[in-house]
């Protein structure tokens, strides 16, 4: 069964703890997803708590991916920028699919569900996001009509002896 999509769900104790669930399990999986395995719930409780009041003061949007149970199994988060010269795009981040539903096309449809639902955002042209270098991610990206329009080489460090590319991509909509 597909995933039903919402933009702004009203935020209850279902959706906080289904999300921290669900970046434990990505993060776990080995997605990039701000943290590198292992974490618990506590390890990414306050980056949680910075997007949900970001959130509640207007500086961001959620588009969450549910299961047919109602459950949280993807998400993607929407920054407004506040500068005045770059209004007209929106960055794209902490975008997850839980890893039990990768590799059947759901990633791609929550990814055209976030292109959908920034189309709709008046004065809006475009989407901004950054990922980690060495996981394949810019290909799966790139796949969803991105571009690479840069890329810091070293930016990420996720071990001692392990450096990752930062990498820009974006998605021009009009």
């Amino acid at each position: 069964m597909a995933l039903r999509y919402e933009l702004d769900p009203p935020v209850d104790r279902r959706l906080v703890d289904g999300i921290r669930a669900l970046w434990v399990e990505v993060t776990n999986a080995g997605g990039a997803v701000g943290f590198v395995p292992p974490v618990t719930a506590d390890d990414v409780r306050p980056e949680l708590v910075k997007h949900l009041v970001a959130m509640s003061e207007g500086r961001a949007r959620l588009l969450v991916a549910r299961d047919e149970e109602g459950e949280p199994v993807g998400t993607a988060f929407l920054s407004f920028n506040t500068h005045r010269l770059m209004r007209h795009w929106v960055w794209l981040y902490t975008v997850m699919l839980h890893p039990a539903r990768q590799g059947r096309g759901e990633g791609r449809a929550l990814m055209a569900a976030v292109e959908d639902a920034v189309r709709g955002m008046d004065g809006i042209r475009g989407i901004r996001l950054t990922c980690r270098g060495g996981v394949g991610l810019e290909r799966f990206y790139g796949s969803c009509g991105y571009k690479e329009v840069g890329r810091v080489p070293d930016a990420i460090k996720v071990a001692d002896d392990d450096f990752r590319d930062d990498i820009t991509m974006w998605l021009q909509l009009r």
